[in-house]
C-alpha cells in the first residue's frame, strides 16, 4: 500500500504539500489546462450522422454524456503529444491516463457537471479489491456547466473549474444508504489535496 503524503499532517499543511505533488509531475500545469479547454471544445466542433450534426446547435446531451466525451478526450490528446509518455487505459487494472514512463504519475480523471465538487461511485469508498485500479494517487478534476432545459435557447456551456492534485483512497466518503451508489469528497479535502489550476487564481 502507498504511504500518503500527507501522513501524519495536518490539513493546514496539504495545500502546501499538494503544491510540490504537482510540482514534480511530469505533466505542466499549463498544458493541463490547455488539453481540458481542448478537448471541451473538440466536443462541439466535431460532427455526428450523415446531417453533420453538432452537439450545441443540434445535439443538447445530458451531462453524463459530455463528461464521458470529456473523460475519454483528454487521454487521447496527451496521448497524441507524448506518445511515448502517455495513453489511455487499457486495461481495468489502470488510471484513466497512464505514464508510461513512471506509473506513479498515472492521473485518474473525474469529471461533473456540479459547479465545484467531483464524486466517484460507490466502490471508491471500498477496499480495492486485487486486479482493479487503486484510489490513490493523482487526480484531475474538471467541473463543466450543463445545458439547460431548452437547448438551443441556452448559451453554450464552459469549462467551470480544473483542479489537479492527490487524492487518497480513504478520502472517499460513501453514502449512509445501503443503496446509495456513489461517494464524495470532504470539503477540507477537496481544498487541500486539490489544487486550482484555472480559472487562475
Amino acid at each position: 500500500m502507498t504511504v500518503s503524503p500527507y501522513a501524519k499532517h495536518r490539513p493546514s499543511q496539504w495545500p502546501g504539500i499538494t503544491r510540490k505533488l504537482v510540482e514534480v509531475h511530469p505533466l505542466n500545469p499549463d498544458e493541463i489546462v490547455e488539453v481540458v479547454l481542448l478537448s471541451w471544445q473538440s466536443i462541439f466542433d466535431s460532427r455526428f450522422g450523415t446531417a453533420g450534426s453538432r452537439i450545441g446547435k443540434d445535439i443538447f446531451p445530458k451531462p453524463q454524456i459530455m463528461g464521458f466525451l470529456l473523460h475519454e478526450l483528454i487521454p487521447l490528446e496527451l496521448q497524441s503529444r507524448h506518445p511515448q509518455d502517455w495513453r489511455g487505459d487499457e486495461a481495468s487494472g489502470e488510471k484513466d491516463l497512464v505514464c508510461l514512463i513512471d506509473e506513479r504519475f498515472s492521473v485518474e480523471v473525474k469529471t461533473s457537471s456540479n459547479p465545484s465538487h467531483i464524486y466517484g461511485n460507490r466502490s471508491y469508498a471500498q477496499q480495492t479489491s486485487s486486479g482493479k485500479k487503486g484510489k490513490t494517487g493523482y487526480y484531475l478534476a474538471v467541473n463543466f456547466g450543463k445545458f439547460a432545459k431548452g437547448g438551443s435557447a441556452t448559451r453554450r456551456p464552459s469549462i467551470r473549474l480544473i483542479r489537479f492534485g492527490w487524492l487518497d483512497s480513504s478520502d472517499w466518503i460513501g453514502q449512509v444508504s445501503p443503496t446509495g451508489q456513489q461517494a464524495r469528497l470532504s470539503p477540507q479535502v477537496e481544498r487541500g489535496k486539490l489544487l486550482q489550476l484555472y480559472p487562475a487564481t
